[in-house]
């Protein structure tokens, strides 16, 4: 049977709920629609914010040929294979790329030829902050849309749309436990009227333990699970950290999440105590990404062991701690004459850059003598 998500999908904008932003009268994708521009680009979003509805709605719209892939599954093949397949007139090609940010810079590389000549309209779908996940030749090439949580009012009304009688108190419980994501919550009704012939808090309570709901990658296990993770490295306890490494990677988590950070943890926890460390970690960073699932598993394993086992230093994290306090508390203090710049002779007759043989404290504002961030 068709998902209850699919069957109750908008087909078009007046369906559509939420994102004002981007849909509402004079936004920039009701614009698109209405002049019949085809162009690439990016949506980002937090789960179930309609990212996936909006590329359908969009491609439609301008009457194209729509696929779709996901990155987790999907590879070089699979885009040739789109790019070769007979085009049905003139109409523009859409791909719809889900969690794009699972494609390695390689695949990424491959796809952006196909972009550029417009063989393929690109729409990519992501969780994560494009900037970081998509090569700069790839990004310069897409507009970037940044969709919103929905709130009570809009998770309210989607529910509504499901067909299902909740009940007030239901209805409220769900909001709050979906947390603007429109299709967990979806899922959960569809599940629970499986499962039992009443939808209550009760056996939403009674559903949300079974094992029908996927892994929430916004939900509170998964920050448990990555506060753990480097909780373990920051003890030293190797075998602890692996075990919740394994939990990640097997719940799905990106692993490029977990890379980048353990390229924060080698410096903030490290640091100078072994600063190849974070030479380290950049490099399992670039393995991962350069790699991909599954074989950067590996990568992941040999970084968090060396990591893990490194002698720790946290001298560097306090200290630009405390500095940027100051920073705070002392708002830009005059930096003194004898380190600022000179660049004319008007400025050395008045003192800039004239060399100091006193106290190194007089590196620091005047304010700041003899402060020290590192003890």
């Amino acid at each position: 049977m068709e998902p209850l998500a699919s069957r109750i999908r908008p087909v078009n904008l007046d369906e559509y709920i939420g994102q004002e932003h981007l849909v509402g009268a004079g936004k920039p994708i009701r614009l698109a629609i209405e002049q019949g521009l085809i162009f690439s680009f990016i949506l980002w979003g937090t789960p179930g914010t309609g990212k996936t509805t909006l590329a359908r709605i969009y491609a439609s719209a301008i009457n194209a040929e729509f696929h779709e892939l996901s990155a987790v599954s999907a590879g070089k093949e699979d885009i040739r294979k789109i790019v070769n397949s007979r085009s049905l007139g003139d109409r523009p090609r859409v791909l719809f790329l889900d969690e794009i940010h699972r494609f390695n810079k390689a695949q990424q590389d491959f796809l952006l030829p196909f972009v550029e000549s417009g063989e393929l309209v690109l729409i990519g779908a992501t969780t994560e902050n494009p900037s970081f996940e998509v090569i700069p030749a790839l990004l310069s090439r897409l507009r970037v849309f940044v969709l919103e949580e929905f709130d009570g009012i809009q998770m309210s009304a989607i529910i509504d749309r499901t067909g299902y009688d909740l009940g007030p108190e239901a209805k409220n419980w769900l909001i709050e436990m979906a947390n603007g994501d429109a299709r967990q919550a979806i899922t959960m009704i569809e599940n629970t009227s499986r499962l039992y012939d009443k939808i209550t808090i009760e056996t939403l309570k009674e559903t949300l333990q079974s094992k029908f709901l996927r892994y929430d990658k916004k939900g509170e296990e998964h920050y448990n699970v990555i506060s753990a993770f480097i909780k373990s490295m920051r003890a030293s306890k190797a075998d602890a950290a692996m075990y919740y490494l394994a939990r990640m990677i097997e719940s799905g988590e990106d692993p490029k999440f977990i890379a980048r950070r353990m390229v924060i943890f080698a410096s903030e926890d490290i640091g100078l105590a072994q600063p190849t460390a974070l030479v380290v970690a950049n490099a399992v960073f670039q393995a991962v990404e350069t790699i991909g699932m599954p074989e950067c598993v590996h990568n992941l394993a040999h970084g968090v062991a060396f990591l893990a086992n490194a002698a720790k230093d946290r001298s560097s994290t306090t200290a630009i701690g405390n500095a940027i306090e100051d920073v705070k508390k002392f708002g830009n203090l005059p930096v003194p004459m004898e380190i600022r710049n000179a660049p004319t002779k008007l400025m050395k007759e008045l003192g800039y850059g004239k060399k100091s043989d006193g106290d190194p404290d007089d590196l620091l504002p005047k304010k700041l003598s003899g402060r020290r961030y590192f003890e």
